[in-house]
Parts: C-alpha cells; sequence; structure tokens
C-alpha cells in the first residue's frame, strides 16, 4: 500500500505515523504541505500535531495549504483519507467530514490512554474488526470535543457515520467514559463513502509491541486486509 503522509508547520506526528505504517510493511513518504503532488497514493494521512501553531482555531489555517486542495481532489476520486487527531479537525475545516472540534469540557490538555468502542465495522479503517470491540488508544488533544448540530447527528446515526466512541474498559458509552465532552461520546466519524475517517485517538502510538497497547495496530491491520481482499 503507498501511503502520503502530510506534514505541515507544527505537525508532530508525521513521523510516527509514517515509521507506523513502515512496520506494517508499506510504502509511505512525507509531503510537505506545499507540494501540490500527492505522488499517486491509496491512502493520505492528516497526521496530528499542531499545524500552524492552531491560531484562529485548530485545522482553520491548514485548510489553506496548497496540498489540502490537492486531497480534496482526491477525496472526490474516491480516495482513502485518514485524519488523525489534528488531522481529524483540518478535514472538519476543509470540509470532508461535518462538525467541528471544540475545546475539551475541562479546557485542559489530555494525554492519556483511552478505550473506544468500534461502532462501525464496515469501514476499510475497521475492516473485519467485530462491532463493540474495545481499543485501548492514546489521546493527547485540547480541542477534541466533537460538535455538531442535531440535523448532522441524526444523519450521522442514520447513515452509520460514527466509527468509534469513547468507553471504559468494558465496552460500556457513558459519561463517565467522556474525556473531553465529546458529542455523544463520539471520538471518530467517516463521510457518507466510508473512505474518509477522521478520529481523535492516535493509533500510530498504539502500533507496535513496543509500547504499553499495540490495539491500534489493529486498524494498519484492517486497512492491509481490505487493500488484500476487496
Amino acid at each position: 500500500m503507498r501511503v502520503s503522509v502530510i506534514t505541515f508547520p507544527g505537525s508532530n506526528c508525521d513521523r510516527d505515523t509514517q515509521e507506523a505504517f513502515a512496520y506494517y510493511g508499506h510504502n509511505c513518504r512525507l509531503i510537505w504541505h506545499k507540494d501540490s503532488d500527492l505522488q499517486d497514493p491509496d491512502l493520505v494521512v492528516l497526521p496530528g500535531g499542531f499545524s500552524y501553531g492552531d491560531y484562529l482555531r485548530c485545522g482553520a489555517l491548514a485548510r489553506f495549504s496548497p496540498i489540502v486542495e490537492e486531497v480534496k481532489t482526491f477525496a472526490k476520486k474516491g480516495g482513502l483519507i485518514l485524519g488523525i487527531c489534528n488531522g481529524f479537525q483540518i478535514l472538519t475545516e476543509c470540509g470532508l467530514l461535518p462538525g467541528t472540534l471544540l475545546r475539551n469540557i475541562g479546557l485542559d490538555f489530555i494525554c492519556q490512554h483511552q478505550h473506544i468502542c468500534v461502532e462501525n465495522s464496515t469501514t476499510p479503517f475497521t475492516y473485519q474488526i467485530p462491532k463493540g470491540t474495545t481499543l485501548d488508544i492514546p489521546i493527547a488533544h485540547k480541542e477534541g470535543n466533537y460538535f455538531c448540530s442535531d440535523e448532522i447527528l441524526t444523519e450521522l446515526k442514520d447513515n452509520n457515520q460514527i466509527v468509534f466512541r469513547y468507553c471504559d474498559d468494558k465496552g460500556n458509552i457513558t459519561a463517565q467514559a467522556n474525556p473531553n465532552g465529546s458529542l455523544d461520546n463520539i471520538a471518530g466519524i467517516c463521510d457518507k463513502s466510508r473512505r474518509i475517517l477522521g478520529m481523535m485517538p492516535h493509533p500510530e502510538r498504539a502500533a507496535t509491541p513496543y509500547v504499553n497497547s499495540n490495539d491500534g495496530g489493529l486498524i494498519f491491520a484492517a486497512l492491509e486486509s481490505y487493500f488484500k481482499l476487496c
């Protein structure tokens, strides 16, 4: 699988993401935000970090980077796109995903291990991961509080676009298990085509045997299985 990871000024998870994909044997390269060539990828990743210092609001300036226009064109052609943390914020800012990410309900930066529940196993990113599976994947953000209108939330539910929800270690989706106040415990959503995913947790930080959890590796394995079998 050919993977292009976009580097913005302030990105700090681009190389982590590149190394995680390389660990799983994929051809992964970094693309500078001022470039206009995605280099013919199978998957584009917008990584975590603080693009443009999170000035104005997270992702608001990154949406104007030249490469984002190429990402939007890639999306129109049916390309696979994964936005992680700041990448999720950028996807909402440029209109590829609905809703927005607000400041955490406690107004604090949160960095911790977090359980999430797989709500949709029909995406390329959750391919062959049973619905209801609980994953232990770290979060690290200050603006991870997902919000949208009632109308959009209804659409997300009706179209099965909610991919991950925050939960406890038993898979229970409760207010106590919600770390940032996200609407309906939402931790990740996809577009209607299932080919664009935004998620606040960092699977690249839980993708190898060398860290406390390698549950994020299931997402990398899901993508690999999807490309092999679909």
